[in-house]
């Protein structure tokens, strides 16, 4: 493509309105526009450089046997109210007050749609297994829309699902889809780690994370300075370290207008790890109260989990009172009316300071003996220093964005939309599923959050929207001119994408904006032609080489072909 004339701009000054390095920069690039919060519009070059980002995935979902369709997004409001499935819309699409009166309303979730297609085809199980898969739109009804395309309210995202048999079949199909991943993540250069999640709203078995390590991410990860232990922060785990400590005996002690952990610990002079705070809470209208250590946060995941609710949330005044448990110094001692769920890591504490259920009060010297709990089990957050639950390294957290993830969903979205098929004993079996999910838009983001210098962007070749570009120093230079559109056209038919700046410019903006823009190579074009040489850079190194003219198709080619 030749610049002049074309649809090219660049901003010289930082989006005022972008807090990531990728927001700003795709914005400084005329790569992408924003046109409310949490929607873009993409510009003809990061449409391009997008679409490179799609096809590589494309590629390797086809290679790994799974087929592309393309599902609605919005269906006649007469069949979304015949498919009589409401309730599985969630928080996450729009128009849901307006569903009933709108002609057209977004229709069933995709998980729906692929089990309604993949019903027009199985009847025995001969038909299984398959996979099948669409980067299509979607809508998020976000209310907090941030980070350029990280979080976002219109975005496209690559789903894939698998119909399966049985488990091990399952399994054989998740595989595939998790080797193809990696072979997507693999071609742009990202650096991503793999992390167990929670399974979350889907269920399921298991669910796996690839999230791509940056200094801007929403996601807390978990890991390990010694070993390939690697979680996000609601399923991280640690190894608990046993006190040695002699029991001593509990005893209660004055604490005026000490409702904090932190104001207790000061007003002991106690360590916070030797404390245990309470965490008053509702659990499906019941009262539960948690205990962890002091320093801990309460993992919500976890503890639902433990105690098999559903929905939790913080205890009222009216329910805490029908308890002996008293706000800012409430302790397991004595407590009653409650539900007492405690942490693993408290019943391998001695000698800790927790409430009294008196104002004004708490104990010290407390231990497991001195108290009477319902549950235990693991329903804090891992901090960064704790054990590594595999190698006993230590901890420490990095932020992360979320490219891509795998889930063992099982049989429960098969089974309620009646997707059967006939057993080679002609018995009716429930196939099992996979979900595979890709957002492109966070994949290109955090190529950029992690390629990119105080110039602009640093894309890989596989990625970026062209792979050369051509600076001509001198565009009223005909020598010049002819050598760099010729250079442009012998590239271009041998397939390499080329983007000639021949525009009316000054060589210092012309080399800002190909370095904004992180095209991979650079030539440029100048007086040194006249004695045979062009100068060549890659976006990735700070120096140039000069390069014969008559060579820099085969040297360009041999950068590529490396």
């Amino acid at each position: 493509m030749k610049l002049k004339g074309s649809y090219f701009y660049t901003l010289r000054e930082d989006a005022k309105d972008e807090e990531s390095v990728s927001g700003n920069l795709l914005v400084r690039s005329g790569m992408i526009k924003k046109v409310a919060a949490g929607i873009y519009m993409y510009l003809p070059l990061g449409l391009k450089t997008y679409k490179n980002v799609q096809n590589i995935i494309k590629e390797e979902m086809d290679k790994a046997g799974a087929q592309e369709l393309l599902m609605p997004s919005l269906i006649p409001a007469e069949v979304y109210d015949a498919c009589g499935r409401v309730e599985a819309f969630g928080s996450d699409m729009f128009n849901l007050k307006d569903r009933k009166n709108a002609h057209m309303v977004l229709g069933p979730t995709h998980e729906e749609l692929f089990t309604i297609a993949a019903k027009a085809m199985v009847k025995s199980y001969k038909d299984l297994p398959f996979t099948i898969y669409q980067q299509a739109e979607k809508f998020r009804d976000e209310p907090r829309p941030r980070f350029g395309l990280i979080r976002v309210r219109e975005f496209v995202m690559k789903d894939a699902y698998s119909f399966n048999k049985n488990d091990d079949d399952l399994h054989e199909s998740y595989m595939k889809m998790f080797n193809a991943y990696k072979a997507i993540f693999d071609r742009m250069g990202i650096d991503y780690k793999i992390v167990r999640a929670s399974v979350g709203a889907m269920g399921g078995d298991l669910s796996e994370e690839f999230q791509a390590i940056t200094d801007t991410g929403e996601d807390t990860l978990v890991l390990c300075d010694k070993c390939d232990y690697a979680s996000n922060l609601e399923v991280g785990s640690f190894k608990i370290e046993e006190s040695t400590e002699e029991e001593k005996n509990l005893e209660m002690v004055e604490t005026p207008h000490k409702e904090t952990i932190e104001e207790v610990s000061e007003y002991l002079n106690v360590d916070v790890k030797k404390t245990v705070k309470a965490l008053l809470m509702t659990v499906d209208g019941n009262l539960t109260i948690f205990f962890i250590r002091g320093d801990r946060d309460l993992n919500e995941d976890k503890a639902l989990k433990l105690v098999g609710g559903k929905e939790l949330g913080f205890a009222d005044d009216a329910l805490i009172a029908t308890s002996t448990a008293v706000a800012g110094f409430t302790g397991p001692v004595g407590l009653e009316n409650a539900k007492i769920v405690v942490d693993e890591e408290v019943l391998h504490m001695k000698n800790f300071v927790t409430g009294a259920n008196k104002e004004g009060y708490h104990y010290i010297n407390t231990n497991v003996k001195d108290f009477k709990y319902d549950l235990s089990g693991e329903i804090s957050n891992v901090v960064e220093g704790d054990i590594c639950p595999k190698c006993g390294g230590r901890i420490y957290f990095k932020k992360g964005i979320e490219i891509g993830n795998t889930f063992k969903l099982g049989k429960h979205y098969a089974e309620d939309l009646g997707l059967t098929y006939l057993d080679e004993n002609n018995n009716e079996q429930v196939p099992t599923m996979g979900c595979y999910g890709i957002g492109p838009g966070r994949v290109l983001a955090s190529i950029i959050e992690q390629n990119h210098d105080e110039h602009g962007m640093i894309l890989p070749l596989e990625v970026a929207p062209y792979k050369v570009s051509i600076v001509a120093t001198n565009t009223k230079d005909e020598d010049i001119m002819n050598y760099a559109n010729k250079l442009h056209d012998d590239l271009e038919n041998l397939g390499i994408d080329t983007l000639l700046d021949d525009r009316d410019e000054r060589p210092g903006v012309k080399f800002n904006d190909m370095d904004l823009i992180g095209i991979p190579i650079r030539v440029t074009v100048g007086k040194k032609l006249a004695d045979g040489l062009v100068e060549l850079k890659l976006r990735s190194e700070s120096e140039f080489i000069e390069v014969e003219s008559s060579k820099v198709v085969d040297k360009i080619q041999e950068i590529i072909n490396k």
